[in-house]
């Protein structure tokens, strides 16, 4: 385009001469030298601007997910995004199949304890929102990054229980007694990465990685065999009316706080506040618009659409939660070892089935 506007201004020019006649030819030989740095000096490049694509592998509800897709390109609109979703599990698996030759360039979601199971398939980034993430969530390495403390909540059907005189269940204690038997819904661990994290929470603020065990077959008791094939199951069931209590996360949670018929406590005995992380993968092969990426979905814009639209509780140290959150401040949190949480997994899970077995 520059060349075709300087033949077009060099036409221009020639012709003007010509129009002229001896008037050109008498001008001056010094003042036409003279004129020729000024007409020829070359002008500032442009800056170019971020393009090309983005692979993002995201296990997100599809709301959220596209939203930040979309406020992401209109951002960069010079940037293609490209968009897998499935489950945590199942993209990190992929990453790890395909590492020889990536695809994916970033990891937008899961469990940290779930990431952190993949370090190796995840190369080291500080993203630019690094000082108002508190370290509690993020990878000592910067193999992943936190963008959503999601803390454990017990979720109740209030007129089941007021139906039937129960009290509000305010610990995990609590759903150890008789009482609950047959009335608790919550998810196999081996299908689903929160209930895995509840699994680990629930050990840790209950005697610990071994000891812990004990409270947890006293609670698989109570299950009486009742165990959902999906997390996303336990607080829609509740809510319909099938369970009287669920274990679930606080973004499920959240979104029945127009319903006065269910509510939520986070257990007083010690919940978790593992984040959904973001990760960088090894070896992608859009590395740069993958930095851009995390640093937008931690940025603030970003994270005050997610949790004023979403429910989704920004993991900034700059930003308060949503209405009907606590503050992290105000819960009484485990002692989280996500190394123990992802190196230990399949042991763990095994002995959660082994219980089950008897």
């Amino acid at each position: 385009m520059k060349k075709q506007i300087a033949l077009v201004l060099a036409l221009v020019l020639a012709l003007s001469l010509v129009a002229c006649g001896g008037s050109a030819s008498s001008a001056p030989a010094a003042d036409a030298v003279s004129s020729a740095p000024a007409a020829s000096t070359p002008a500032e490049p442009a800056k170019s601007e971020p393009s090309g694509t983005l692979v993002v592998y995201s296990p997100h509800d599809a709301d959220p997910l596209n939203d930040g897709v979309n406020m992401f390109m209109e951002k960069y609109p010079g940037i293609q995004v490209e968009v897998v979703a499935a489950g945590t599990g199942e993209l990190c698996n992929r990453i790890k199949a395909e590492s020889a030759a990536p695809i994916a360039d970033v990891l937008w979601g899961g469990g940290a304890d779930s990431l952190a199971a993949f370090k190796d398939y995840f190369q080291p980034y500080v993203c630019a929102n690094d000082d108002v993430i508190d370290a509690a969530y993020k990878d000592k390495d910067d193999l992943w990054i936190g963008e959503s403390p999601l803390p454990m909540v017990i979720f109740y059907n209030k007129d089941l229980l007021d139906k039937e005189g129960l009290p509000v269940p305010t610990k995990w204690e609590d759903l150890t007694d008789p009482q609950w038997k047959g009335k608790i819904a919550y998810c196999l661990p081996s299908k689903s990465g929160s209930a895995y994290t509840q699994l680990c929470t629930m050990l840790l603020g209950h005697g610990g990685k071994e000891d812990g065990w004990d409270f947890i077959k006293k609670l698989y008791d109570n299950l009486d065999g009742k165990i959902v094939d999906s997390s996303g199951k336990c607080h829609k069931m509740v809510a319909d009316g099938e369970f009287y209590v669920g274990l679930t996360i606080e973004k499920s949670a959240i979104k029945y706080a127009d319903d006065a018929s269910v509510g939520f406590v986070y257990p007083q005995d010690g919940t978790s506040a593992v984040p959904d992380g973001v990760a960088l993968v090894k070896g992608c092969p859009n590395e740069e618009n993958a930095k851009l990426f995390i640093d937008f979905v931690t940025s603030k814009e970003c994270q005050t659409v997610q949790s004023e639209k979403w429910g989704r509780r920004p993991v900034r140290s700059d930003m308060e939660v949503p209405n009907g959150m606590a503050k992290l401040s105000e819960l009484k949190l485990v002692d989280y070892d996500f190394d123990w949480a992802a190196n230990d997994k399949e042991a763990i899970i095994e002995k959660f089935n082994d219980i089950m077995v008897g």
